[in-house]
């Protein structure tokens, strides 16, 4: 049986929970300062939440110069392990599952090859990775599925999202959601993986406490987000994606589907290596292709001295007109950065002005455990903490 959940939580105790999901454990007078609370508003907020077990008082007293003025505080604390959520990540071959606590931390994780990509026989599988999750941690409250394509919403108000059009799995508007969630018997949250990576990365990873995050993914695709007052910015243009349109050089090179100079003829990983494949006539995978351009292999080296300039190029835009505060590189094609770094680093500095700040850059070599944990988050935010569509 499916575990229960919390009770709805108001505006305000969500606005608590968030607080100390994604900064605690945090002190009361913080929490307070933060949302602009009394003492005792704040009380009235805590105390469903502590008896609902969501909440815990942290026995380690608050030592900062404010609870040094008076009696030390205990700060709150999310209870991690109280409730777990399943994540999936589903690629053309494969299905990528994880279970993670409350606070995001993965404590199972199982891959199934996909043979096919029939919409209910993938349901099927994906009802049966959650029957073992469910099996070994009952208390399995809800799952979050990110798929590559374009994911619609659902009905206004109930905060999840509908169908599923993916070019990976040859999926057009196939309501996804419905069809897993009338076999789990669970609450079921499907989004683009792009924006499911982003929004873990916001609250539990590189991004969190930044007011302005951007991050941008390298790997069979280009994902492009920007988080602004931790919430990710949306537009009218969802998921669909902006790397076939991103153009960097107009004389940059050709991606098997005939673009030119975009960002994804550049950087995408299928695009370098049809380049490579081009140019040599022997097909190489990534990892190859990295490895050969290390080595000195002129014809490799020269695509990934393209695509670096090409990255290079891209972030000094995203700094000049988003001016985050950070951008998080990541995905499985992170791995030009070890290979090209010199030349990424050229191409910013040339891009930018002069006297500008240097770009706050992290990268993050993202296995698909990574994707899968980030549609769990999906599910911690809207179905425990009911964080409403933005």
């Amino acid at each position: 049986m499916p575990a229960a959940s919390w009770a709805p939580l108001t505006p305000a105790e969500r606005a608590v929970a968030i607080e100390v999901l994604t900064h605690g454990p945090i002190s009361r007078t913080e929490i307070a300062r933060r949302l602009d609370l009394s003492a005792g508003s704040l009380t009235r907020l805590t105390k469903p939440l502590i008896e609902s077990g969501l909440l815990i008082e942290d026995p380690a007293p608050v030592t900062t110069a404010a609870a040094r003025q008076g009696r030390p505080s205990q700060p709150l604390d999310i209870v991690a392990e109280s409730r777990y959520f399943a994540g999936f990540k589903i690629t053309a071959d494969a299905v990528y599952g994880v279970v993670t606590t409350l606070k995001s931390d993965i404590v199972a994780d199982r891959t199934v090859p996909l043979h096919t990509h029939d919409p209910d026989q993938v349901a099927d599988l994906l009802h049966t990775m959650t029957e073992e999750f469910t099996a070994a941690f009952p208390r399995l409250s809800g799952i979050g599925v990110g798929v590559g394509g374009h994911v619609v919403d659902g009905r206004a108000g109930e905060g999840r999202t509908g169908t599923v059009s993916s070019p990976f799995l040859g999926w057009r508007s196939v309501p996804f959601a419905d069809l897993l969630e009338q076999r789990t018997g669970l609450p079921v949250v499907v989004k683009n993986d792009v924006a499911a990576l982003i929004e873990s990365e916001a609250w539990f990873g590189a991004g969190r406490g930044l007011d302005r995050f951007a991050v941008l993914t390298i790997g069979a695709g280009i994902g492009y987000g920007l988080v602004i007052g931790g919430q990710l910015v949306r537009t009218r243009d969802g998921d669909h994606g902006i790397g076939p349109r991103w153009i960097v050089s107009q004389n940059g090179p050709l991606t098997p589907d005939g673009d030119r100079g975009s960002v994804v003829s550049f950087l995408a990983i299928p695009s370098i290596r049809y380049q490579v494949r081009a140019a040599t006539g022997r097909d190489h995978t990534y990892d190859e292709i990295l490895a050969l351009a290390a080595a000195g292999d002129p014809m490799p080296a020269r695509v990934l001295d393209e695509a670096a300039r090409a990255l290079g190029t891209v972030v000094a835009q995203i700094a000049n007109f988003a001016m985050p505060q950070k951008i998080l590189l990541a995905g499985e094609g992170v791995g030009l950065v070890d290979v090209a770094g010199p030349a990424i680093e050229e191409a910013i500095h040339a891009n930018r002005d002069p006297f500008a700040a240097p770009v706050p850059l992290e990268t993050k070599i993202s296995d698909f455990n990574d994707w899968a944990r980030g549609a769990a988050v999906l599910a911690i935010q809207i179905l425990v903490l009911g964080r409403p569509e933005v």
